[in-house]
């Protein structure tokens, strides 16, 4: 009989957090064991992902969820701010995590691969779970060694309080790592046009009606190349989800993105 995964979720009541709720309940490998967030505590996560009773109350202490329920694996959906000491707090506790809250510092960042470097706890911090967004940085970095200049645009709904994305700024780096090199191309000053990421130049738009979506405009003599993801549902990330939580669940080590686990 294969091992099932206990799960508790930070950020349960927030749009993401609602959408990881119904597809853990969903999966046969895995279980529900706590859900944590600032808001609708004492609700039924499972009522307030709109599935119905599930009999995990929302609870606002999440080392009091942790100490309770022993969990596999923490899921992340919150903010900046809270995701930094809710991964500091599972790494305390010796529970893995997956991590989609972005807009974290490098510092941050920093600090929390050696904390659980130390502990020998591992976890997975993912700027975008959509598979089709993890080919979408392969091909720019392939793409980048033909195409050289490019430029990123962005685009979210207006609730996404960071700027440029954690995928903006991943995609950058792939580019840059395949051109092989990190230099300044266009000199932006970060207030008309957008900022520079490794040398790449991107624009964030942020606007109602949108989800997720990404462009990489490649530019050469006659010619563009565009390489394009588009997330149409917050759906869109939960199989990426559903395999970070897999994988990370027999780490000792943390990895930054999708792709590693995906090999």
């Amino acid at each position: 009989m294969n091992r099932v995964i206990k799960v508790v979720i930070a950020g349960a009541a927030g749009r993401m957090g609602r959408e990881v709720v119904r597809a853990i309940c969903r999966a046969e490998d895995m279980e529900l064991v706590g859900a944590v967030d600032v808001v609708m505590a004492g609700q039924d996560a499972g009522t307030a992902a709109g599935i119905g009773e599930v009999g995990i109350a929302i609870c606002t202490d999440l080392a009091e969820v942790l100490d309770k329920t022993a969990p596999d694996v923490m899921v992340d959906f919150t903010v900046a701010k809270a995701a930094e000491a809710n991964i500091k707090m599972a790494i305390s506790r010796k529970v893995r995590f997956v991590v989609g809250t972005t807009g974290m510092s490098a510092s941050t960042m920093e600090s929390i691969m050696n904390e659980a470097a130390q502990a020998g706890v591992g976890g997975a911090v993912v700027p975008n779970f959509a598979l089709g967004a993890v080919l979408m940085m392969r091909f720019a970095r392939e793409a980048s060694r033909y195409f050289p200049d490019c430029e990123i645009v962005e685009l979210h709904h207006d609730g996404k309080v960071d700027f440029p994305s954690g995928t903006a700024k991943a995609t950058a780096h792939e580019v840059a790592s395949g051109r092989g090199d990190a230099v300044s191309r266009r000199g932006l000053d970060g207030g008309i046009r957008g900022v520079e990421v490794e040398g790449v130049p991107i624009h964030s738009v942020r606007l109602p009606g949108l989800v997720a979506h990404q462009e990489v405009i490649f530019g050469g003599p006659g010619q563009t190349l565009t390489v394009r993801h588009d997330s149409l549902g917050r759906d869109s990330f939960m199989p990426g989800v559903l395999l970070a939580v897999r994988k990370v669940s027999q780490l000792d080590h943390v990895v930054l993105g999708l792709d590693p686990l995906l090999e």
